[in-house]
Order: structure tokens, then sequence, then C-alpha cells
């Protein structure tokens, strides 16, 4: 919202100076984003009269003038291409060193065509008034009498212009005076009476019949239409005044009739509309649009309308959207004589959601989406009656009205003592009804408790705390006192959850291991996620921020994987990266689960990657991420020796390179890998690259761990380590022999760790391969005798059968 300091002050009484209104306005929730002060463009710019004017000697285009800029002083030489230069001008005059904003350009002392021009005659487009460049700026006559003054003084142009940031809910100050009422209300000045408004009722009953035509389920698209007919306008270019206030704000000035409605949707937030009275057919009526239908409209688009939109149409077909904008067909021009001024109420809600379908983005939209003043309809009408009566004649027939105004009186019971309760703020209560009252409350009542009733142009006061807020805003949020929050004693109670603690624990195993975290979408492009789906529905959301981000993730993976290509596209060959977050098998709630994932790309393994000197780096592989994996859920609180390593990964990790820990036949902890070279094509992504995911929520509970420390499990009793190796089918799993190994005697032995494996010779024939284990055993009580170790390895031999069917290799 823009207005300029001499329009605030049409409505508002004050000496107030900028600086104060922009703190001011700032303090009370309008907040100013910027003031501009045409004085800082413009001020070098004066007012000058061209004394004589003769064609330029070396050029046909080109007139010398002599130019008066300085009473009493002799005029200076300038060099002028304008058509319309010629002696007895009045316009407006550079000197040399000027920034010319319309050019960008800064006046140098250099000649034209062999003369030398002392300064410039400017046109509008060089002062960035408008965009008419054809000629110099003509001035009135009678400002001949201010050569040498400054042009933004002679013509008013000396005006700051503020521009404020409205929420949603302040539909009342889309315009000046709604703005002019907070200040007012704030002590910045005095709100003025609003003027009377006489003469404005024709003789003669409106001859264009006005209806709403709408079904009972959307008479609230368009309660209340009123119009009235002038005729006999004379239309034309409106006045300097209002044409410098609309250029001000930024609008283009039109015609007279289409400025005073743009004028008066500045000055009042009523927006309005005219048509040519001469191009309608038959009756003008509110109804919703008819599949189909089109119009241009006056931003020269043609615009296709539906049925829940809401148009104005005559016999002949729609004339405009409600609320939006209007048609070209009826639209006035300087040829208008017979004019019918529009002003209506519409639905914000369906005006918002025509703007949004239409993508079309009007001040009249911004106005009535966010809840123009409904008693605003006549007074509105009237206004631009005697507006346009004054600038451009005619004479007006009697207003017609279609519906009524709609009822949004709404009495408000309020205790004054809420104030303080609700925000600290010790008031009398002369100051807070004094505060409401000039907010246009009306208030009914004596005591503390009153009743209120809002002015038809707040909406958005809808009960007693809406009432403090006004109250509070208005005194200043800065007069709160602070109070601090009561310290309760003692240390606070844990706040983590569980699943929180093992979220931090496991991004810092993580990132302790080298891998860098990232933070990826959590939305993906749906071929993307069809890669990870693994038989589970995909999450599709109805609006998405973009086509490519239309699924909800399945796995983090693909966020990951594409972010290890384009850190590789930048020069980062090796590259190691983790994420911790919720991933979707599903829409129900129980489909969302929490996730670590990471992945592995070059040779960023655990020891470091990259070329060294010390050796050949190696490129990561399954065990890399399977080392993550296993470490990840360690540091969880899990036995990881208790998990099953079985060979059923998913599709995206390779056949043959990759595994899925478990407890049990369903308590899948984790997967780990090599990525599907498959899968890598379909990302775009050049391998080798592995990969690990950790299910967080599909870990077994903690133990609740005593608050007494653990005896010191030590023994000064050197450990024995024996070596066996045994022969087992090539498809049986190593793990299996670790796991029997370690069962043998819990007590004895301490570790079991495989050290060698061998496939080739007599073996690979029979299908056999040989598995060599170091089992480690550490007494506690005292030495072990050899026939003690005996009985242990004896038993280790046993138990690896049992569970393998392998024997000792001989």
């Amino acid at each position: 919202m823009k207005f300029t300091l001499s329009w605030l002050k049409d409505h508002l009484k004050t000496t107030a100076p900028v600086d104060e209104i922009v703190t001011k306005l700032s303090a009370i929730g309008l907040e100013v984003e910027s003031v501009e002060d045409p004085a800082a463009k413009l001020g070098a710019f004066r007012v000058a009269r061209i004394v004589d004017a003769k064609r330029h000697p070396n050029a046909d285009k080109l007139q010398i003038v002599m130019v008066e800029v300085e009473k009493g002083k002799p005029p200076l030489e300038v060099v002028c291409g304008a058509p319309n230069a010629r002696t007895g001008l009045v316009g407006v005059f550079a000197p040399l060193g000027t920034f010319i904003p319309g050019s960008g350009i800064t006046l140098e002392k250099k000649p034209v065509r062999g003369v030398v021009s002392n300064g410039m005659m400017c046109s509008a487009a060089e002062l960035e008034l408008s965009d008419d460049s054809a000629g110099i700026i003509e001035l009135p006559e009678e400002l001949a009498e201010r050569v040498g003054d400054a042009y933004i003084n002679a013509v008013g142009l000396n005006d700051p212009v503020f521009e404020v940031k409205l929420t949603p809910n302040r539909p009342d100050c889309t315009g000046v005076r709604g703005i002019a009422r907070d200040l007012a209300a704030a002590g910045i000045g005095t709100l003025k009476p609003e003027k009377a408004i006489s003469g404005v009722e024709g003789a003669f009953d409106n001859p264009v019949a006005i209806k709403l035509e709408f079904p009972k389920s959307a008479k609230d698209a368009c309660p209340v239409f009123a119009g009235r007919l002038i005729k006999g306008v004379s239309n034309g270019p409106s006045p300097d005044w209002l044409q410098n206030r609309l250029r001000a704000v930024g609008l283009r000035p039109i015609n007279a009739l289409v400025d005073v409605t743009n004028y008066i949707s500045q000055d009042r937030g009523r927006p309005l509309h005219v048509y040519d009275v001469d191009k309608l057919k038959g009756a003008v009526r509110a109804r919703l649009g008819k599949a189909g239908e089109t119009f241009l409209g006056l931003d020269d688009r043609e615009h296709v309308v539906d049925d829940t939109m809401c148009v104005i149409a005559d016999d002949s077909g729609p004339l405009g959207l409600g609320g939006i904008i209007g048609g070209d067909a009826s639209g006035s021009t300087d040829a208008t004589k017979n004019v019918l001024i529009e002003s209506a109420y519409f639905d914000p809600v369906r005006t918002a959601a025509t703007g949004r379908k239409t993508g079309l983005v009007t001040d009249a939209r911004y106005r009535f989406e966010r809840g123009v003043d409904p008693e605003s309809v006549l007074p509105g009408l009237d206004l631009a009656t005697q507006m346009i009566l004054k600038l451009c004649g005619g004479k007006p027939s009697k207003a017609t009205v279609a519906g009524k105004v709609p009822d949004t009186r709404r009495a408000i019971v309020f205790d004054l003592n809420r104030v303080e309760k609700l925000s600290g703020l010790s008031l009398p209560a002369k100051d807070i009804t004094t505060i409401l009252e000039t907010l246009g409350c009306v208030l009914v009542g004596d005591g503390n408790v009153i009743e209120v009733t809002p002015p038809s142009w707040r909406p958005d006061i809808h009960g007693p705390a809406d009432l403090v807020e006004e109250v509070v805003r208005i005194t200043g949020i800065d007069r709160i006192p602070a109070t601090a929050l009561p310290r309760t004693s003692g240390v606070a109670r844990r706040v983590l959850t569980d699943t929180q603690k093992r979220a931090r624990r496991a991004r810092r195993v993580l990132a302790a291991r080298g891998l860098v975290e990232a933070v990826t979408w959590s939305f993906l492009p749906k071929p993307q996620a069809e890669l990870f789906a693994a038989g589970t529905s995909l999450v599709e959301l109805d609006n998405p921020i973009s086509v490519d981000l239309a699924v909800m993730r399945p796995s983090l993976l693909p966020g990951l994987l594409t972010a290890v290509e384009r850190n590789r596209n930048r020069g980062f060959a090796d590259v190691a990266l983790f994420e911790l977050g919720q991933a979707y098998r599903g829409d129900r709630p129980e489909d969302q689960f929490l996730s670590a994932a990471g992945v592995r790309a070059g040779t960023a393994n655990l020891s470091g990657g990259d070329r060294h000197w010390d050796g050949k780096a190696e490129s990561v592989t399954v065990f890399d991420a399977k080392a993550d994996a296993v470490a990840t859920l360690a540091a969880l609180g899990l036995d990881v020796t208790k998990a099953q390593i079985t060979r059923d990964a998913p599709a995206w990790y390779h056949p043959g390179r990759s595994g899925t820990l478990r407890l049990g036949p369903k308590a899948v902890l984790a997967h780990f890998g090599e990525v599907h070279p498959g899968t890598l094509a379909a990302l775009d992504v050049a391998g080798p690259v592995v990969a690990f995911e950790v299910f967080l929520e599909a870990l077994p509970p903690e133990k609740r761990k005593s608050r007494a420390k653990a005896p010191l499990a030590a023994s000064d009793l050197l450990p024995v380590r024996r070596d066996f190796a045994f022969v087992l089918d090539k498809s049986a799993n190593a793990g299996d022999v670790v796991r029997a190994a370690l069962g043998s005697d819990k007590a004895l032995i301490s570790a079991v760790t495989v050290f060698d494996v061998f496939e080739g010779g007599a073996l690979a024939s029979e299908g056999k391969k040989s598995v060599a284990i170091e089992v480690t055993l550490q007494p506690s009580a005292e030495t072990l005798t050899d026939k003690e170790i005996e009985a242990v390895a004896e038993k280790v031999i046993a138990d690896v059968r049992k569970a393998t069917g392998g024997e000792i290799r001989s």
C-alpha cells in the first residue's frame, strides 16, 4: 500500500515529521517498507523558460534555445532536439552535473554538432514521470513567475511516498483514510471528519437495470450491487493533482473517469468500476459464469470463466470478473458520454479463488479478497458521482441498488480488566475506551464491563482478545512490562525420548566414522521413488511444490545418491555422506519410519580416501557399508553378535554384494551393500557406491542400566589363542562358524575372528571352501592347563560341525 504525505494529510491533521510517522506506523503493525523522497531524485531540476529558439546550423532536427534559468541572470545556450521547443515555453531544465534518471547519464559540458550545450531541457520520460518522450515537458504559463524554483516545489511533487506492508487481516488500511485513522488513535494528529456529499442524487431514474441472478447456494457471491448513470459527461485527462497522486503510488493515469475510480480505491479502500453505457446491451447483472464463456479484459488478454466465478454481464455476455477486472468491450474512453458507476460488494473467498484460478493480481482483487467494508457501497458510489460531476460534468440519475448490504454488526461483551490480564499492561479505563472509539468502535455501558460493536471496516475483530490486541497495538508493545518466568528449583528432568537419544548417538557415531551429514528433500521425482518402493505404495502429493518433487521419499538413499553425483560434478570424487530422517512406505501414520542411511563413493573408506604416496587407495566395498551399519547398531545398544546376516537385501542393492541384518525373521534392523549398477544408471550416478540403511524404530528397547557401576572385568592372566580351519560347503556362512564357536564356552571364549578363506585347489571341485578362525580364550581365575584347552577346542569343533556341517581341515 502506497501513499504520499500530502495525501495522508487530507485525512489527518498533523505536524509530525516523516521519521516520526514512519516509526509510529511500524510500531502499530503497519510495517513501513520504504519511504521514497522525490527530492533526492528530482531536486536538481528547475523551472525554466525558453526566451529564444533557432535552428541548429549543423543539424536539421536540432535547435539552439536560449533558456532563462534564473531571474535577473543571462540565459544559457542549450541544444535541444524536442519538436515542441519554442520561444516562450515554460519547461524543466537540468543544469550541468545533473543525473538524468530516465536515461541514466550525468550531464557534461561537451559540444553537440559543434555547439556546446550548457544543460538540458527535459521530457517526462527522462524524469521517469511517464513514458512520454516525444517532446519536452510543457508547464502552465503562470509558472513563468517561478523560473529558477525547484521543479518539484513548483508543481507539488516534493511529497514523500510511503510504502506500507499490510497483513491480510487489515483491509481497512488498503485506503489512506484507514491508515490515517490508526495514526490518529496512536496520537499522531487528529482524524479529519468526512466531508459532506450533496447534489449527487439525480431527478430521473437510472435507465440501466441492475440485477442479481444467483442460485440460493451462491447468493453471498455478490449480496449488493449499486449503480448510478451520469449522462452527458466530458471525459478526458484528469487534472494534474490527480495524475500526480496516482503516479506517485505507481498507477498510470488513463482518463478522468477511470482515474476517479482508482483514486477512491486508494483513498478509501473502495474499488469501483465504470461502464460506457452506450456499449451495454440490456440489463447489467451479477451472476455466476458459464462454462466456455470468455471476455477480453482491460489487460488486453482473453479470460475464460467457469461456473464458480462471479461475473458482471449484460445480454451479450460477461463484461468482467466481479471484484477483479473489467472488460475492454464496455470500458470508458475519451469518447464516452454516458457512464454507469458500479459499486458492489463481492465475497472475499470467491474473489480469492477466482484470482488464483485466473492468475490475475489486481488492485481490486487485493482489496476484495481481504474484505472491503460492505457499508461503503453507497458512500463510495456517492463520492465517485461527486468527483465525476466536478471533473467531467453531466447529469446524475437516482441510484439503483440490487440486493442489500450484509449485516456485519456483532456486539462483544468486553471486560476492561482483560487488557491487563492478557497483556500485563495497566491502563486507565478512559485510555482504553478512547482508543477503541478512535478506531471506530461503538461503546455502550458504564463501568468495567461494556458492550463493544466493531466498525464494519474491521472484519478481523471477533472477540475480547481482538479488542485487547487493538489496545496494546495502539498503546505500544514496548510499554508491556517485561516479566521473568518463574524459576523452578532443582534440575529439570530429561525431556528427550529414547528415539531422540538414539538419533543423537547415530549422528555422532556416523560423523566420527568420517561421514558428512546431509539434509536432502523429503520429496522425490516419481521415477526415482519407484526404484526404492520395494512393493510399498508411494505417497503422491496432491499439490507438490514442483513436478520433480511430487512423491514422498520411500528411502533416504535417492537423495544421498544424487547428492554424491552433484558433488562429483563439482570436483569432489570421493564422497561419504549420511542422513538421519523420516521416510514413508505408505500414507498411514505407522508407514512413516525413522532411518539413518549413508553412502560412500570412490575411495572414501574409513581409513581415508584419495591418493597417497604410501600406497594405492582402494575403492569402497560392501564391507565398508557393513562396518558402518554394525557400528551404528552397536552404538545404539544392540549386541551385534546376536544379529543374523541374510542375503535378502532389497533390489536396489547388488544381489551378490549385500546383506540384511535382522533379529529373527521379521525384525529387519539394517540393509547394507553395493548399490545395484542398474539403480546407479537410473539415477545417473557413476559407481562404485556402497550404502547402508539402519532402521532406528525396529531396534528392541534398550535395557535400563543400573546406576551402580559394574565391576571391572580385567584379568592378570595372559590370553590363549588357537587357530581352527574348517572345510565347509561353499554356500555356508562364515558368520555361522563364528557364532557357533563363540557359544561353545561363553565363560572362557572372549573373541572369535575369521582370518582366512580358501576356495581353490581340490576344494573347488568338491564345492567346498576352507574358513580359518582364531579363538581367544581369556582365563580369569587361574592359568589354563593343556587338558582344559583341548576340552574347549573339542567343544568348538563339535559345535561348529553341528551348526554348519564343517569338518576340521586335515
